[in-house]
């Protein structure tokens, strides 16, 4: 990205505050491979936020990143005429942290193998992910539920991995 794209997406994404947080607060505009680096802030910032909050704050954080995440990903894809753009992460964010709620705690080796297999979930789009993603397409409340939609049938299916891999361990 040259230096006057990325000076355009930063000041789009601050002009207004959903952009910033559908943008992952800058993580998205990360020229190579944001989902990824969206999810790795994710990641960052969820264990902070254990450490900080009790496990009934963290739930509704997480409870709330989801209709949050609903509405920031509608507005901006629609102020971006974009149906699912690769800038916007919140999707990634709020579905990993609710990976991460629930699978810890884990290791390091096993957070790493929920980031792998959620990054392989959300980059390939097998069977319902792939239908989660083609099946809510669009502009306005219904593209803004498929960016989320997408995102947590691919950590259903990571979670789903992760049980078969501790129940064989």
């Amino acid at each position: 990205m040259s230096y006057a794209a990325s000076l355009q997406a930063s000041r789009f994404m601050l002009s207004h505050p959903a952009h910033w947080v559908a943008m992952g607060f800058g993580s998205g505009l990360s020229p190579w491979a944001p989902g990824t680096v969206g999810t790795l802030w994710a990641w960052a910032s969820y264990l902070l936020m254990d450490y900080w909050l009790d496990t009934e704050q963290l739930a509704w954080v997480l409870v709330a990143a989801l209709p949050l995440g609903w509405w920031v990903c509608k507005l901006t894809a629609d102020h971006m005429q974009v149906n699912d753009p690769s800038s916007i992460v919140w999707d990634e964010i709020a579905a990993f942290w609710w990976i991460l709620f629930l699978w810890m705690p884990a290791s390091l080796t096993g957070q790493f193998v929920a980031f792998v297999l959620f990054r392989l979930f959300d980059a390939v789009k097998p069977g319902p992910v792939g239908w989660a993603d083609a099946a809510f397409h669009g502009q306005g409340w219904r593209g803004g539920f498929g960016i989320m939609f997408d995102d947590i049938v691919a950590a259903f299916c990571t979670l789903l991995c992760l049980a078969l891999w501790q129940a064989t361990r």
